[in-house]
């Protein structure tokens, strides 16, 4: 079963990424703050693709603040962990933010939120998984 990891710092947002990715993607889903299991988790081998929220306000690595794009960069400058596709999810929807974060960040995807275009959102997930299978 694919394996998803979703940083979220927002209960309703978590309930929603989770309950989609399971109920329509057919995914296992781990939604945590905690850079230690994001790590732990991507290491492990078994993470297909992980959902990242931009602002994290209770995360903290190494004794300092960490935002997504921070954990995003950590992970794509890790050989172990660079190939997993990592979706950065954010409120951040102004012109011009999706390419600055994009940027900054290193991801290989952009979804602004909050999600109400669930199909969209399943077919981002999945066409992500997928370009990382091929």
């Amino acid at each position: 079963m694919t394996h998803i990891v979703v940083i979220e710092d927002d209960a309703m947002n978590a309930l929603l990424f989770r309950k989609l990715l399971e109920k329509r993607c057919g995914c296992r889903v781990t939604v945590t703050e905690s850079p230690a299991e994001l790590f732990r988790l991507v290491r492990a081998g078994d993470v297909a693709l992980v959902l990242m929220d931009v602002s994290l306000a209770n995360s903290y690595h190494e004794g300092r603040a960490v935002s997504g794009v921070d954990l995003c960069r950590m992970l794509k400058a890790d050989e172990s962990t660079r190939g997993i596709p990592v979706v950065l999810a954010t409120a951040h929807a102004m012109r011009g933010d999706e390419q600055v974060l994009l940027a900054e960040s290193g991801a290989d995807a952009y979804l602004s939120k909050p999600v109400v275009e669930h199909d969209a959102f399943v077919e981002l997930i999945r066409r992500s998984i997928r370009r990382e299978a091929a």
